[in-house]
């Protein structure tokens, strides 16, 4: 889980630097292929701009993914924005688009409009009366790329502007700020109780990841009509395995990313839960037959083959 800590020290890093590289390696010695193309890019465009080596923190490494929802390294952000990961950069610089994002002056967005309704001021209130640092925390909305929001407590981020709501100060990033103006927060009580967020920007949702059965994925594999990837770690790919999976380590996230866009690909994990987020992310890097292994191998050794283990 991202640590305040970690989140305060990643919203700096974007907010202080217009254009920012959160990579293996640095500029000078980019430690992974998908780096060294960023980079590559970048030098092209750009005389300066700065990097942020993961391999220095396991920490770092991690953080930075739960922060952007981007399942990779390299990772760009542009004036506050996160722009993708390799691919995207790569297809950005082909169409000419990189070089006009990287041209826009980061002027600093106008303060958004946000109604907050009565029930959603009084969960608010009373949640800053109990918070245990009191007034060292504040309230934060980020709202991401994929318009996914996140409303919590912490001290004040360095960079995010204050806007005012009928006597509550909301603070929010500036990449946020763009997204934002109109947003309606309101909240629900009884079985259900929470905040209800609604944001007239947000666009229509994209094509959505299919669902597999695994009795389909192997009449899929059967007939070679897929190509799978197993998201999960190396040490649970070592208790139970698909000999027709890929790892989506570096190597296999490099053949990914090779695979025209419209190539069948499904995403397999434990339960099904991690390779639906690995599969959503693929879908918005053009990818558009992709598909999730439902239930994942758990479901695969109870339904298809009891001889793989279980764990």
């Amino acid at each position: 889980m991202l640590s305040d800590a970690l989140r305060s020290r990643i919203s700096g890093l974007v907010a202080q630097n217009p254009v920012i590289v959160f990579m293996k390696g640095t500029r000078h010695a980019p430690q992974c292929g998908f780096s060294a193309q960023v980079v590559q890019i970048l030098d092209q465009l750009l005389p300066e701009y700065e990097t942020v080596d993961v391999l220095s923190s396991a920490e770092l490494r991690d953080g930075i993914k739960e922060f952007s929802q981007w399942p990779t390294i390299s990772q760009l952000f542009v004036n506050g924005e996160f722009v993708g990961g390799c691919d995207i950069v790569r297809s950005l610089q082909e169409s000419g688009e990189l070089s006009e994002l990287l041209s826009k002056p980061g002027a600093p967005p106008s303060l958004p409009t946000i109604h907050v309704t009565e029930a959603a001021l009084n969960a608010f209130r009373g949640a800053l009366a109990d918070s245990v640092d009191g007034p060292a925390e504040v309230l934060h909305l980020k709202i991401d790329a994929r318009f996914q929001n996140d409303l919590y407590f912490a001290p004040r981020e360095p960079g995010t502007l204050e806007v005012a709501v009928q006597g509550l100060s909301l603070f929010i990033d500036p990449a946020s700020a763009r997204r934002a103006d109109g947003l309606r927060i309101d909240f629900v009580d009884g079985a259900n109780a929470g905040f209800k967020i609604g944001n007239p920007n947000q666009p229509a949702p994209p094509a959505t990841v299919k669902q597999l059965s695994p009795a389909e994925l192997k009449e899929l594999l059967d007939q070679g009509r897929v190509t799978l990837f197993d998201v999960r770690p190396e040490h649970e790919r070592a208790l139970a395995s698909l000999p027709q999976a890929r790892a989506l380590d570096e190597a296999g996230q490099e053949y990914l990313f090779s695979l025209d866009r419209g190539t069948p690909i499904a995403f397999l994990c434990h339960h099904g839960m991690r390779s639906q987020n690995a599969a959503q992310q693929v879908l918005s890097e053009g990818f558009r037959n992709v598909y999730n292994v439902r239930g994942g191998i758990h479901a695969w050794s109870e339904s298809v083959d009891r001889g793989v283990p279980q764990y």
